[in-house]
């Protein structure tokens, strides 16, 4: 039996991904036998088909990015899913939810099962355990006296910090963080989705300090 239940790779109605194994199976215990039975339709790259979700994981974990996320959820936030799925694909460390230990995991895609998420309970929770592991916090909202994100670098090991859809970062994110940036907008409205925000920040993570040449 596969380990994969649940959603699986559609597009348009048709099915995507691939169908059985043809010809002889690989003689590898990171293949799991039910998808190369049945077909892998999981979204999933390429390199990832046929293997087993324990696998996945154990690989990704050779190739997980210094930078963690963190975004609060103290009014059950919609956008964390969005940000979990980013992380993944960006190969963050972690992602650490702040709050609420109950998020909407429809926008994740599923990928939540291959991206380490914790929970802490208020920030001083997560600062403690940025503190710990020697990671820069850096806050991301636009509040006056923050940097642009378009001219800084970002510290390599660190934790973005991101608030919730309306009322931001919370008082206590911005006031403990080691630096505090904002995304430079030229149009009509106040704020971007967090999770688009989200998105915007850890690609910039990425110019800054990944081997492009591991990308998929």
């Amino acid at each position: 039996m596969a380990d994969e239940s649940g959603p699986t790779e559609w597009e348009f109605g048709e099915p995507v991904g691939v169908g059985p194994w043809p010809g002889d199976w690989p003689a590898d215990d990171r293949y799991d036998p039910a998808l190369l039975t049945d077909g892998d339709r999981r979204n999933v790259v390429d390199h990832y088909r046929y293997w087993r979700r324990d696998a996945v994981v154990a690989d990704l974990d050779t190739r997980r990015h210094d930078f963690h996320v963190a975004i609060e959820n103290f009014r059950h936030d919609h956008n964390i899913g969005t940000v979990v799925r980013t992380a993944n694909a960006f190969a963050a460390s972690a992602v650490h939810i702040v709050g609420r230990r109950r998020w909407n995991r429809r926008g994740a895609m599923v990928t939540d099962r291959y991206q380490h998420v914790h929970h802490h309970p208020d920030m001083a929770s997560l600062l403690d355990f940025a503190t710990e592991d020697g990671l820069a916090v850096v806050a991301v909202d636009n509040t006056p006296g923050a940097a642009r994100l378009e001219t800084v670098t970002l510290p390599r090991r660190c934790v973005l910090v991101f608030g919730q859809e309306g009322p931001g970062l919370s008082d206590d994110a911005r006031k403990q963080a080691t630096q505090v940036v904002s995304i430079a907008q030229f149009g009509s409205t106040r704020s971007i989705n967090a999770g688009v925000a989200a998105g915007i920040v850890m690609h910039a993570w990425i110019r800054d300090h990944a081997d492009l040449d591991r990308a998929w």
